[in-house]
């Protein structure tokens, strides 16, 4: 129970600041195979189903400058939600979940060896935006011509919305995995009355044994 209100505290406190504004995640990526570690950068997030998420990725660098840099977004499910191939500039992909799982972000940068590079490194920024943070809520409030305040509290109440959900289906979750330890326990308690009779039962049957061959034996 501690363990869980501790998970809820942390996504309180994530949501919290996605809530006052993140900034994007920016790393440089090496060229090379694509299949080492160097070449390759994923990034991992977790989204509920039937979510919007928007994903921008701002790569510097140019088509034919001796590097590919390739995307590819996936979830644990097996849900594949976009695979561009040799992006540079921006490049922004739009996707409903499917399932409630963990999505990766993988980036892979390739020497295509048709041109010498001096520096085989590309720079991205990627911006993940979930839910309420994914919406263009300048064109909501042009669309049904809300005032600022008003929209900043559509906004904020999809938001409170989300973070019941989530609260929603931490608890689910909780509630599952204590029904299974309950489960556990009990598997675990009986197997433990099983052994014992068979050792008891075991060791009847060898006195019954070895009394009847002493017997045999006229050794008793």
């Amino acid at each position: 129970m501690v363990h869980v209100r501790s998970v809820l505290q942390n996504v309180c406190s994530a949501l919290l600041l996605l809530a006052v504004g993140t900034e994007a995640l920016k790393f440089d990526i090496q060229a090379g195979s694509g299949h080492d570690s160097l070449s390759r950068r994923c990034i991992r997030n977790f989204v509920a189903k039937d979510m919007l998420v928007v994903v921008t990725a701002i790569v510097d660098g140019y088509k034919g400058d001796g590097m590919q840099l390739n995307m590819h977004i996936m979830d644990a499910a097996g849900n594949e939600y976009g695979k561009p191939k040799d992006i540079a500039g921006e490049q922004r992909t739009v996707f409903t979940s499917h399932a409630d799982a963990a999505f990766d972000v993988c980036f892979e940068n390739i020497l295509t060896g048709n041109k010498y590079v001096q520096n085989p490194n590309r720079h991205v920024e990627l911006d993940i935006d979930i839910g309420a943070d994914a919406k263009d809520w300048a064109a909501v409030q042009a669309s049904e011509k809300l005032k600022p305040v008003e929209t900043e509290l559509r906004r904020i109440e999809e938001m409170v919305g989300e973070i019941v959900s989530e609260m929603d289906y931490l608890r689910h979750r909780e509630q599952k995995l204590r029904d299974t330890n309950e489960s556990t326990n009990n598997r675990v308690k009986w197997f433990g009355f099983l052994t014992t009779f068979l050792l008891v039962g075991l060791w009847a049957w060898q006195i019954m044994y070895l009394r009847a061959y002493f017997r045999s034996k006229h050794l008793i």
